[in-house]
This record gives structure tokens, C-alpha cells and sequence, in this order.
């Protein structure tokens, strides 16, 4: 059976995808529109699950290296503090995510960089899971699923924004008032 430890050990990353979604559910209630519920989540996801979750990765990494390593499976090495310093990257690109200047090509741009690392570790996870039957909590459970999450939430919420219609703007290229919207060509047709 198992132990409650391992059970809260294996699950704490998801901790921070719980706050984000939590935080832009609170925020969404009475949101005026679905373009700014959608930059509410995406700004929630970006600050709580991304930043805060790396920053949260960069401090116990570097405070300490020894408990991250047991919890991985694996023996102490320099590699933690290269973790620790990654991890901080991805907090600074979360939080530049989450601010109100960030375009949706950024945002995507972001949880591609982040996705590199983010996937490339679970599929790390999973290698070491398989091949070597590690089952420590910090190498299987939650873990998988925030490697797995963290970059693709941002990149589908980023692409949705981008299909959205702008404000005075219809869904087919044509402001509200009929002219063509900014960016659209003129199709030559009187209106």
C-alpha cells in the first residue's frame, strides 16, 4: 500500500496547475467577453502553472539538492544546480508571459521554449520509469503530467487567442461597422 508521503510527494506539482486554474476560474465569473476570459487564463496559467511553479523548481533545486534528488530517484550531482538555473529561465519566461504586453506569438513562442525543456524531461521521466524502474514520486505521478501540460495549455490558449476576433472585429475579416478589419484586404465590393 502506499504511503501517504510518497502519494503527497508524487502529486505536489500539480499544486501549481490547481492554483492556475482555480485563479482564472475565480477571475473568469463575471468576465465581460471571451477575449478577456481567455487573457485571464492565459495570464493565470502563465504566472501560477509556468512561473511560479519554476521558481517554486529553482529554489528547492538549489536550497535543497539532496531531497530533489531522492525524490527523483537518482544520487546528488552537479546536474540539480543546472536544473535549478533552467528552471529559473522558464520562471522569468513565465512571468513575462503573464504580462498584459505579451502578444499570443510570444506566448506560443514561450511555451514552445518551455516545451523543449519541459517534454524532453518527461520524456526522461518515462525512460527512467520503464528502463529502470524508477518509481520515486519526483520521477513519475504529478511530475508527468505538468512536464506534459505546462507548455501545451499555454501554446493551445495562445493559438485560441489568436483566433478570436478583435474587438470590432467579425469573424470574417470584417469590422463591426462593414469596412474591412486592419490587416484585411479590401475585396472590392461596394457595401
Amino acid at each position: 500500500m502506499m504511503e501517504i508521503p510518497y502519494i503527497a510527494q508524487s502529486a505536489f506539482p500539480l499544486f501549481w496547475l490547481l492554483v492556475a486554474v482555480l485563479g482564472a476560474l475565480i477571475r473568469t465569473r463575471h468576465s465581460p467577453s471571451r477575449q478577456a476570459a481567455l487573457e485571464t487564463w492565459q495570464r493565470w496559467w502563465a504566472v501560477a502553472a509556468l512561473g511560479c511553479g519554476s521558481l517554486w523548481m529553482t529554489f528547492a533545486f538549489v536550497a535543497a539538492p539532496d531531497v530533489m534528488a531522492t525524490a527523483i530517484g537518482f544520487h546528488r550531482t552537479p546536474f540539480e544546480f543546472e536544473i535549478a538555473f533552467a528552471n529559473l529561465g522558464l520562471a522569468v519566461m513565465g512571468f513575462r508571459a503573464a504580462s498584459p504586453s505579451a502578444t499570443a506569438r510570444e506566448r506560443i513562442t514561450i511555451g514552445l521554449g518551455a516545451g523543449m525543456f519541459l517534454w524532453g524531461a518527461l520524456i526522461g521521466h518515462v525512460y527512467q520509469w520503464f528502463a529502470n524502474g524508477d518509481h520515486a514520486p519526483g520521477n513519475t505521478g504529478g511530475v508527468l503530467l505538468y512536464d506534459l501540460l505546462i507548455p501545451a495549455v499555454m501554446i493551445i490558449l495562445a493559438r485560441r487567442s489568436q483566433r478570436l476576433p478583435t474587438a470590432g472585429q467579425s469573424t470574417a475579416g470584417q469590422s463591426t461597422d462593414g469596412k474591412p478589419a486592419a490587416g484585411q484586404p479590401a475585396t472590392g465590393v461596394p457595401s
